[in-house]
């Protein structure tokens, strides 16, 4: 067992992994890429994917042909914050999809003067992926409810000494 220090008391992004799992969908031996690698999604995603032994791959912006490694994924986490980066011709049929970018482009139909999308041009990715989650109202709720549910677990964990 690890030393109380090394153990992380809450776990970012796990909403991904949640979505994936309740979806029916096993991590275990599957090809996933994560597109980004901040510190605050792309690199723990990629963590908690590597210890439910996914084989993964971070692509980012030094990564070369990216368009060829993500067409290998059986599992795609998009958090790179380019606006439809990813097209529906660089997705696997039948990969799942999670799109945590959120990028607000021009629109001036719209009230505001813009819209939000996602890294994945959605548009083009529902014709092609077995699971998708779309921009606005796909992870974000999800990771809502993961916070609450750390929250959750610091009180128990103040409350149980």
């Amino acid at each position: 067992m690890s030393p109380p220090h090394l153990i992380p008391l809450f776990f970012p992004f796990q909403g991904c992994l949640e979505l994936l799992s309740r979806s029916g969908i096993s991590v275990k031996g599957k090809n996933a890429v994560v597109v980004g690698r901040s510190n605050i999604v792309g690199l723990p995603v990629s963590l908690l994917l590597l210890k439910a032994d996914a084989t993964v791959t971070v692509v980012h912006s030094r990564s070369h042909n990216p368009e060829q490694i993500i067409r290998e994924a059986d599992i795609i986490i998009a958090a790179a914050g380019q606006a439809k980066m990813i097209k529906g011709s660089w997705i696997k049929p039948g990969a799942a999809v999670i799109d945590v970018g959120t990028n607000a482009v021009d629109d001036p139909s719209r009230k505001t003067g813009y819209r939000l999308v996602g890294d994945v041009d959605y548009e083009e990715a529902i014709k092609v992926a077995g699971h998708i989650t779309p921009v606005p109202g796909g992870v974000g709720p999800m990771t809502v409810a993961m916070l609450l549910k750390n929250t959750l677990e610091g009180a128990k964990r103040v409350f149980e000494k």
